[in-house]
């Protein structure tokens, strides 16, 4: 006999769930991050919803970058870092443009 699937909207649905409560366990209600995530999973899962303030094909200063970090939380060398590191984020000659990530609906 197959296995039944138990999660009524498959492993996509469960993956949304998971992806939904970590977003819940480091984002305050006002939408700043109230730590960032030591469990490199549960990181990429922030940065992948911090790398939705920028748009693909477009380019961006370090200032610019800051300042869409900035709102999110202060250490925004430290989300710079791992946004370029994780390759969310590419970077050359100080200019920035986003390189990955999930595309938002």
């Amino acid at each position: 006999m197959p296995a039944v699937d138990a999660t009524p909207d498959g492993e996509g649905g469960l993956q949304a769930r998971r992806r939904e409560a970590v977003l819940r366990a480091f984002f305050d209600s006002q939408g700043r991050l109230t730590t960032i995530p030591a469990r490199h999973a549960k990181r990429l899962v922030v940065l992948d919803q911090l790398v939705q303030r920028f748009e693909p094909g477009e380019r961006y200063s370090e200032f610019e970058v800051n300042n869409r970090l900035r709102p999110a939380h202060d250490d925004v060398a430290a989300l710079r870092r791992y946004l370029v590191d994780e390759g969310f984020l590419s970077r050359e000659g100080g200019v920035y443009w986003r390189s990955g990530g999930s595309v938002a609906d």
